[in-house]
């Protein structure tokens, strides 16, 4: 169990027929079918997709209710037009008239490939068929039902001293800091007003989600959602807090490790910035360069190539106070080479998970993003478009 680990929530997941043989739809409910507070933060492409129109604007005239999540994968139901969210809100339709609840009370999410309509006609007879299927077993299911170019599902459960939070999520391309990097669906049984659940989806969002940088791509379909059931009363609002970063911190890192074509995942940390949003310029800058994501992919610890991204990045840098340290050990300083210990860097770029931080030396403001490095099992996966 993950997303249906908290009191009050069911799902399911199935083969619908979108996909020649996996799982590609998924339906998460309030066990009773009686809706509750729901935020969240969707992506700020403004080519976006019908599903996200649909779901944005439900939450907005409702007052931050949901009842049922119904989402389905191997089609993004973007670049579709009219049509695309009149197919989108027969989707939410065919889900709430499977549940027996209003339509308003339904969100909609999509994704997979772009400018293709959704085969409606397996997704509507799919609807009352993960209806009947919804349990608390649903879980897993539902985890696989969302998934595109994932290897793996994503699982995550906290349990804070009052309440649980748990939740499901999907993504290894096409994800760049800028909200929401993908789909994930967090629950919980806590009472928390909707201003609270959203000011902590966000921040959670912001300081982990947001920090993944698969290939510097923006989705149109990104979206986290948190419902709280309310069962368990109210939570400690710091413990809470802390509980949906963690949620949220562990999607973040499976996905890192799930990515198209990974084989390092590298957690970059700039420094030494004028301010916090410099530093994440900065840092996305370096995590976007395909030269320094090469030189991950050959465990190649070409500096250069980080405060060169760094430099062109359009933020203040002192050349002269600058530092570059891999793994904890610092290999040029002042925009030059330094003796260090050769051995121990190339050991440390052996790893899969590889530790930089760039230092330009103006300020107090730091950043991390989680980096991807960028080899030919990325291109393969990305020169298809089925």
């Amino acid at each position: 169990m993950s997303v249906t680990a908290a009191e009050g929530f069911v799902a399911a997941g199935c083969h619908a027929g979108i996909k020649r043989r996996r799982h590609d739809m998924a339906l998460l409910a309030t066990a009773d079918l009686q809706p509750v507070t729901t935020v969240a933060v969707f992506t700020q492409n403004k080519f976006v997709a019908p599903p996200v129109t649909l779901s944005r604007a439900r939450l907005a005239g409702n007052g931050g209710k949901a009842a049922a999540i119904i989402v389905n994968s191997g089609n993004a139901n973007a670049g579709t037009g009219a049509r695309g969210l009149a197919d989108a809100t027969a989707m939410g339709q065919s889900a709430a008239e499977a549940l027996g609840i209003a339509e308003q009370d339904v969100l909609v999410c999509s994704t997979g490939i772009i400018g293709t309509p959704l085969p409606m006609d397996v997704i509507v007879a799919a609807a009352p068929k993960l209806a009947k299927k919804l349990s608390i077993e649903g879980a897993a299911d539902a985890a696989k039902g969302i998934l595109t170019t994932d290897h793996l599902p994503k699982e995550a459960v906290v349990r804070g001293s009052t309440f649980t939070v748990g939740g499901m999520a999907k993504g290894c391309g096409m994800i760049a800091p800028n909200m929401a990097t993908m789909l994930a669906f967090l629950t919980t049984d806590a009472q928390v007003d909707r201003e609270v659940l959203q000011a902590v989806l966000k921040d959670a969002a912001d300081r982990t989600f947001n920090t993944l940088n698969v290939d510097g791509a923006t989705s149109t379909n990104d979206t986290a959602v948190l419902m709280a059931s309310g069962r368990r009363g109210a939570p400690d609002r710091a413990e809470f807090a802390d509980a949906v970063h963690r949620v949220c911190e562990d999607l973040t890192l499976q996905m890192a490790r799930d990515a198209e074509g990974m084989t390092k995942m590298v957690k970059l940390l700039v420094s030494g910035a004028a301010s916090d949003e410099e530093a994440r310029v900065a840092a996305k800058n370096i995590a976007e360069n395909n030269l320094v994501k090469c030189s991950w992919h050959g465990g190649d610890p070409y500096w250069g190539r980080l405060l060169a991204a760094a430099g062109s990045a359009g933020v203040a840098f002192e050349v002269e106070r600058c530092t570059v340290a891999y793994g904890g050990i610092v290999v040029a300083r002042g925009g030059a080479p330094i003796a260090h210990d050769e051995a121990e860097v190339a050991t440390h770029m052996k790893n899969e998970q590889i530790d930089i931080e760039v230092a330009l030396g103006v300020g107090e403001g730091r950043a991390q993003v989680i980096g991807i490095d960028l080899g030919p099992g990325y291109i393969k996966e990305n020169v298809k478009t089925s």
